[in-house]
């Protein structure tokens, strides 16, 4: 059993740091998956008798608020979610117009077995990014537990996600529930996959997922590539790509990238061909190329048929599955087949009892969006979090709990 759901937190003030930064609009939440996440580790302190302040940042409200005078605190303020984490808990939630004042210590100290509290957005304070010791010093004197769940920003060394938890003796800091289910599906992928192991790698640039392909060259047995970044791959290799996106400057690196995978017997398959469009809208005229022959002033925005079987084919005999990126602009009707395509063969997968992770904004849309979402084994909730561990890198949100 989990340090969390073994450990009773009746009679206890525990201090959690939540990612809330969920997208509004004109003051409604578009989207409140981060919110619910949060709940089962709310839950369980309060059923136990203990209570909870939450602490969680929105936005970037010091640096935007310097690009546009026109916006103000009112514009980041966590306020706004006050309603709809109450009536997902099922009861009132109380809120402190700012994460450091008097105001807030003094609720904070009046809270009673079975309340919870959230703190206004730490980000109204450049401490917060910065790792402030001082700043961090003074939230952690609200409670005497510390959980952070806030995968989201595991990746930041900043004061509320990790300055803080050396406040608290080793016994009185922890991961909460979904930090623990984000961690545990990582190390599941990254140290304890069963192959075949195949990564799924897309998006538009090579140069942001290079550390992430090197780095599952010494665990993947294949690696997909699709989305924008492919384009680079075929140019380097001698191909006509018309208009599709391309990084010039990381033609050498693709080829070293496809001759290190050689070196090491990993297959790195690139999608044979494309649905190409004349311009990138969702009316544009329509064709299949293969990706070596794109004719000038066209683009490939999805990846064609011949790539769909070939990509489902590699994926649905996967025993782990890695997804981190889209096939194409999924987001307009006539190119979504790929990135469609590609999801339906990891619920495949998953059915016939393979592992499969999906992270990133816009896979995590994708699986949403096509409704797969409970049908694979784990939707990351954390974007640069999960990038990041992936490339191998020590995340101080959670070097912070492990000490």
């Amino acid at each position: 059993m989990s340090v969390f759901a073994s450990s009773h937190f009746g009679g206890h003030k525990v201090l959690i740091r939540v990612d809330f930064n969920v997208p509004i609009k004109n003051d409604v939440i578009g989207d409140d998956t981060r919110i619910r996440a949060a709940i089962a580790t709310i839950k369980k302190i309060i059923n136990d008798g203990g209570s909870v302040i939450l602490m969680s940042h929105w936005g970037r409200p010091i640096k935007d608020m310097e690009k546009k005078p026109e916006l103000t605190k009112a514009d980041f303020s966590l306020s706004r979610i006050v309603s709809q984490l109450s009536e997902l808990l099922g009861q009132a939630v109380q809120f402190a117009d700012d994460c450091i004042s008097d105001e807030a210590a003094d609720k904070a100290k009046n809270l009673q077995a079975g309340e919870v509290l959230l703190l206004e957005n730490l980000r109204y304070y450049k401490e917060e990014e910065k790792g402030n010791e001082d700043f961090a010093k003074k939230l952690a004197s609200y409670g005497d537990i510390y959980v952070n769940d806030a995968f989201g920003t595991a990746h930041r060394a900043h004061a509320s996600t990790a300055v803080i938890a050396q406040y608290f003796a080793a016994d009185k800091r922890m991961f909460g529930l979904l930090m623990e289910a984000e961690v545990n599906a990582a190390e599941q992928v990254l140290h304890k996959a069963e192959k075949p192991f195949t990564a799924i790698v897309g998006g538009a640039k090579v140069s942001d997922k290079i550390l992430i392909i090197e780095n599952l060259l010494h665990k993947a047995t294949d690696i997909i590539i699709g989305g924008g970044m492919a384009y680079t791959f075929f140019k380097a290799l001698g191909g006509k790509i018309g208009a599709s996106l391309c990084e010039d400057d990381r033609m050498e690196l693709a080829n070293e990238l496809l001759a290190k995978a050689k070196a090491k017997g990993v297959n790195i398959h690139l999608p044979i061909d494309s649905i190409i469009a004349d311009k990138f809208a969702a009316d544009a005229n329509t064709a299949l190329a293969n990706n070596m022959e794109i004719p000038d002033g066209w683009m490939g925005l999805d990846i064609g048929a011949t790539a769909c079987t070939a990509f489902s084919e590699v994926i649905t005999r996967s025993k782990t599955i890695l997804w981190n990126g889209p096939m194409g602009v999924f987001e307009m009707e006539k190119f979504q087949n790929g990135t469609k395509t590609i999801a339906e063969s990891v619920v495949t997968a998953t059915a016939n009892g393979a592992f499969s992770l999906v992270g990133g904004g816009d896979s995590v849309s994708a699986v949403n969006k096509f409704g797969f979402a409970d049908k694979v084994s784990y939707v990351s909730t954390g974007g640069g979090a999960m990038l990041e561990y992936f490339e191998g890198k020590v995340l101080p949100g959670i070097a912070a709990i492990k000490g």
